[in-house]
């Protein structure tokens, strides 16, 4: 199966634990690889057989932008979901960035890492 990836989609959210963090925000960064099938795309060159990406960065923005979570990795799983709503993607990758966490005496970055797959029905 092929993979279609985005990295460094950033967007500003509402997402975290503390009361500081839903009313001033924070910057997120997210990253997803999607499982989709691009083999007629390679062979017609028509973006109509394939994911058009810009809707997913659209999803994504939009996830991020709107939604006020306690925990980031609820959030990791509403962007999972809202990616999952694509008809071609089979499976997806989320990687999200909390770049600045209000922790003291920590400049690092805190990564959720999810892996979501289509249900069958």
């Amino acid at each position: 199966m092929d993979w279609i990836r985005l990295t460094h989609i950033r967007c500003y959210g509402f997402t975290g634990f503390l009361p500081e963090e839903q009313v001033l925000g924070q910057w997120f960064e997210v990253d997803v690889a999607m499982q989709v099938d691009v083999r007629s795309a390679g062979l017609s060159d028509r973006i109509g057989e394939t994911l058009d990406y810009r809707g997913v960065i659209q999803r994504i923005q939009a996830c991020v932008k709107n939604s006020r979570f306690a925990l980031v990795e609820r959030l990791a799983q509403a962007i999972a979901d809202s990616v999952l709503e694509e008809k071609m993607v089979q499976e997806v990758q989320v990687q999200l960035h909390k770049l600045h966490a209000p922790i003291p005496d920590f400049n690092g970055t805190i990564t959720i890492d999810i892996t979501r797959r289509r249900l069958s029905l």
